[in-house]
């Protein structure tokens, strides 16, 4: 329709006005048609990191849009997963475990009037098998205390983002298991299992830092019904971001507490079901354990 009525002004009589009255006439009658019809919309701008991730790695969608006021979805089949503002885009993190089928998963982007399917291919990835066998007070069951206080704080997505650049090494110990290592306990496979951490086999007493800034939200003991756990600190880094320290000896943190990237949280231990000194650092994004390597040696911001 636009180039019809283009069409016709190009074939109309010549006023008796001057020539420049005419280009700035047809130049408004020209804007008023464009702007009543409207401009084709720019395609949503979606960009994915890492571009091939591996099993374990935390999956960050950066989505740009022309209507800032309103948040972006950004889903993976029927989980959605929290999306932030972060400067002049909006960013949101899916989290990837050693469970996930290698192949592609497909992340669904709504914006702008506008949904964005995109496509993402997960690779294999080797995780070695451990056998642990326990005994004593090591093998006790967890109690309902620590299930429900340690499953709440999982579930914990803090508008605020604490963290900044890349995390720290917590302690400086050699690691003494990788995360996502698949184990037989007392010679029996755990199915739907990953060591959900890495563990640092640090002595007795050894410094335990925050490996970034966040609030103390969790802090349990073994006396107080911890028996898996052991002594445990856990810190919300925002956003769904958190970070759990188990095993300890010493606790030198309350909750509520904030602290920054290298404070002092407490010492290597061994309580709860543990064989020998070490700390168990997880992290987790959105309820799921996932590697921390890309974490420490890349900022994920």
């Amino acid at each position: 329709m636009v180039n019809d009525i283009l069409s016709r002004m190009s074939v109309m009589k010549p006023c008796r006005h001057s020539d420049r009255y005419k280009v700035l006439n047809l130049t408004g009658i020209t804007t008023a048609i464009l702007l009543a019809f409207g401009t084709p919309a720019e395609a949503l701008k979606v960009e994915i990191f890492p571009k091939t991730p591996e099993q374990g790695d935390t999956i960050s969608v950066i989505v740009e849009t022309d209507n800032f006021d309103v948040s972006p979805k950004v889903s993976v089949g029927e989980i959605s997963y929290p999306v932030f503002p972060d400067n002049d885009h909006y960013r949101a993190f899916i989290p990837t475990s050693p469970l996930n089928v290698p192949g592609k998963i497909t992340v669904n982007v709504k914006g702008d009037n506008q949904t964005s399917n995109i496509g993402v291919w997960i690779k294999n990835k080797f995780f070695p098998i451990q056998r642990i066998w326990l005994s004593g007070k090591a093998s006790r069951p967890a109690t309902q205390l620590e299930l429900n206080r340690v499953k709440e704080f999982k579930k914990l997505v803090t508008p605020q983002k604490f963290w900044q650049g890349s995390f720290v090494r917590p302690n400086a110990a050699r690691i003494s298991t990788e995360f996502g290592i698949r184990r037989y306990y007392n010679n029996v496979f755990a199915n739907d299992y990953y060591h959900k951490g890495v563990d640092y086999a640090g002595g007795y007493g050894s410094p335990v830092v925050a490996p970034a800034a966040g609030k103390v939200r969790l802090v349990g003991k073994e006396s107080e019904g911890f028996h898996v756990h052991g002594n445990i600190v856990g810190i919300d880094h925002g956003q769904g971001v958190l970070s759990v320290f188990m095993h300890l000896q010493d606790i030198n943190v309350v909750e509520g507490t904030m602290v920054k990237a290298g404070q002092l949280i407490g010492t290597i231990g061994s309580t709860g079901a543990s064989t020998g000194p070490h700390l168990h650092w997880g992290l987790y994004v959105n309820q799921v354990a996932v590697s921390p390597v890309p974490w420490r040696f890349g900022a994920i911001e």
